[in-house]
């Protein structure tokens, strides 16, 4: 597609809204059209999921089946009604999660075949893929207090025990490491204004971008 897709992905707590919005924010300054989103959500039926997913809302604890699938279902609505279309105008698109969550969440964290839920991926997601991931990574101790500082208070997932953090922080390092011509893995503990410094530099090198 003409346009360029760039995900942020990594533990809690490690800044990837604030550094896909200050990206977003020095792309427009720097020419680019851009559009900035997230996911679970950034369509109306994908926010109402996103609330599902973090509120527990019915009252019934989801399944870990459910849970995958919703997110899914987020991602397809996503894709087909607004990252495609952006993408095939030839926008740049700046993504606060994206496949690579699901893969880290469900399959490291839940224990879920990584094949199968990348086979979900491409189902949800037809032709559309990041050029550039970045894996904003920190210890997930510091990530979870910094949840909680920022919120007040831990959602559903936040909630899950320490091993199921600590094993999908392993797993978004592994797939760093098996694709590291899309990764760029960044030390989400450092300043954030230092973060977003190294995540323009990336962009510059790797996408040709020039900024202002």
């Amino acid at each position: 597609m003409p346009g360029h897709l760039i995900s942020f992905e990594g533990p809690e707590g490690g800044g990837k809204s604030t550094q896909a919005r200050l990206l977003a924010e020095a792309l427009r300054a720097g020419g680019a059209e851009v559009l900035e989103t997230r996911e679970p959500g950034g369509t109306p039926t994908g926010e109402i999921i996103r609330n599902l997913l973090q509120n527990d809302l019915s009252g019934e604890p989801l399944c870990d089946e459910t849970e995958a699938l919703l997110f899914c279902a987020s991602r397809a609505q996503l894709c087909r009604n607004v990252l495609a279309p952006a993408l095939a105008r030839g926008q740049w698109v700046v993504l606060d999660r994206f496949t690579d969550s699901t893969i880290a969440y469900q399959g490291y964290g839940r224990g879920f075949p990584p094949d199968t839920l990348r086979a979900l991926n491409a189902f949800a997601t037809g032709p559309v893929r990041p050029s550039l991931t970045f894996l904003l990574d920190l210890p997930v101790e510091e990530g979870l207090r910094r949840a909680l500082v920022r919120s007040g208070s831990r959602d559903r997932i936040e909630s899950a025990p320490l091993d199921f953090h600590r094993r999908l922080r392993d797993g978004y390092l592994e797939m760093a490491a098996r694709e590291p011509e899309r990764f760029a893995v960044l030390d989400a503990s450092a300043d954030a204004s230092a973060v977003a410094a190294l995540v323009r530099e990336t962009v510059a090198a790797r996408l040709g971008f020039r900024f202002s």
